[in-house]
């Protein structure tokens, strides 16, 4: 595994914070990988669905590297931002990062990852992104 221990978070609001709890681990305490790819893409849409004013779908995890574990007890910071726009597509980058709970001056880099989400309308087809000048504030 990489060095990751940054020992302080990205400057800015995190776009979601949660604390996994023993139901989201094994019985050794490791969180599951599908919990944090679920709480990524919670956290990816947040953005994306801000963008398209309205309702989107995932359309692809593009990447997604585990780069150390996480623990039952972390809690976990998420950092999501919009790296590219298309027709109907947004495509996001989120960083997560750990607060280590057993030592709290430990904050390391555990997740990255880059969704593709797509705007659809109540029918679930994609739907044209709104112009930047048509979004509400």
């Amino acid at each position: 595994m990489q060095d990751t221990e940054t020992n302080r978070l990205p400057d800015g609001m995190p776009t979601l914070r949660v604390m996994p709890m023993p139901a989201d681990a094994n019985i050794h305490g490791d969180v599951f990988g599908g919990w944090i790819m679920s709480q990524v893409d919670i956290a990816g849409a947040i953005p994306a669905v801000r963008r398209a004013n309205g309702r989107v779908g995932t359309v692809a995890v593009n990447s997604f590297l585990f780069k150390q574990p996480v623990f039952v007890g972390d809690l976990l910071s998420f950092y999501a931002r919009i790296i590219k726009t298309g027709t109907t597509s947004v495509t996001v980058t989120v960083e997560v990062y750990a607060e280590r709970n057993r030592l709290q001056a430990e904050i390391v880099k555990v997740t990255e990852a880059t969704l593709t989400y797509v705007k659809v309308g109540d029918d679930r087809r994609p739907l044209a992104l709104p112009a930047l000048d048509k979004l509400r504030d």
